[in-house]
């Protein structure tokens, strides 16, 4: 989305998971830009273009995930490929860019949904670890210099895994098996770089970073942050569950959303808000100034 319609985000749902900016949008300012544009929105020509575009789907991952009709990762590289091919981008485009690489653990989801154990996981996540070397690999190849790709965030904390807590306490072996996805990712990412002997990919530690902002409640570098119940959402179904933003046959709201969502690091029941999102960023922001400091 583009930051004009920031303004008209924060409070409610809007269509993003999340009641305003996210994760993309700090980043993209901190590199001077406008928030890329969507794929699905993208109008050839024009400046919107030269801000990039964005080709991650709410819900995907490395493999399919709820459905084959959700285009995982290898497809939205397919996207990007053929805008190059068609020459909307050229290599020199990719050379002078940062591409970000997101996997958020839909993969996960996806595979205990479908009846996967704890036990079985442990030899998922390789996999998953795997095809994703092959996608950086694969941008790589186009041309891109500079790849940023980020760590899982803790899972165990997520709002859906902490209801049964009361929101108090993280699942602690949810958060070990993203602690092995993170080990392996870490692994990739250095052979990546000793391959091609070069920095072209570098991690953007989500895991740290939310660990930091939930356990100093927000108050970290950012004095007007605080987050007195981090682990609780704001929009919330009324009866249970998290449909933010859903509606019955009437039109009538299944939801409810906290009085002042700036004090809720988690909007639904997976994802920050905004106020949660720049707090993340804050944390981030030393290491990606050191990242780009001769870029």
């Amino acid at each position: 989305m583009e930051g004009t319609l920031w303004q008209h985000l924060p409070g409610k749902p809007a269509g993003r998971f999340s009641d305003g900016r996210v994760l993309t949008d700090y980043l993209a300012k901190f590199l001077g830009l406008k928030s890329p544009l969507a794929y699905t929105w993208m109008k050839l020509g024009g400046k919107k273009l030269r801000n990039g575009l964005n080709f991650a789907y709410g819900g995907s991952g490395v493999f399919n995930t709820y459905g084959s009709l959700l285009p995982n990762m290898s497809t939205q590289i397919d996207f990007f490929d053929k805008l190059m091919n068609e020459s909307i981008y050229t290599k020199w485009d990719l050379q002078s860019s940062v591409v970000l690489v997101c996997l958020a653990g839909n993969d996960y989801g996806a595979y205990v949904s479908n009846g996967g154990t704890a036990q079985g996981l442990q030899n998922f996540i390789p996999l998953v670890i795997n095809q994703l070397a092959l996608n950086l690999k694969r941008i790589h190849g186009l041309g891109a210099t500079k790849v940023a790709v980020t760590s899982l965030e803790p899972l165990g904390c997520l709002p859906r895994m902490t209801e049964t807590s009361s929101f108090q306490q993280c699942n602690a072996s949810q958060n070990l098996a993203v602690g092995y996805h993170n080990l392996l990712l870490q692994q990739t990412v250095d052979k990546l770089n000793n391959d091609t002997k070069s920095s072209t990919f570098f991690i953007l530690d989500l895991y740290n970073s939310f660990t930091t902002v939930l356990q100093q409640k927000g108050d970290y570098q950012a004095g007007d942050l605080r987050f007195e119940t981090p682990l609780k959402p704001c929009c919330m179904g009324i009866n249970s569950g998290y449909s933010c933003g859903s509606v019955d046959n009437n039109g009538a709201k299944l939801y409810t959303v906290c009085n002042d969502p700036k004090s809720a690091f988690f909007w639904g029941g997976s994802h920050p808000t905004e106020a949660g999102w720049r707090a993340v960023y804050t944390t981030l922001k030393s290491s990606l100034e050191q990242v780009f400091k001769f870029y």
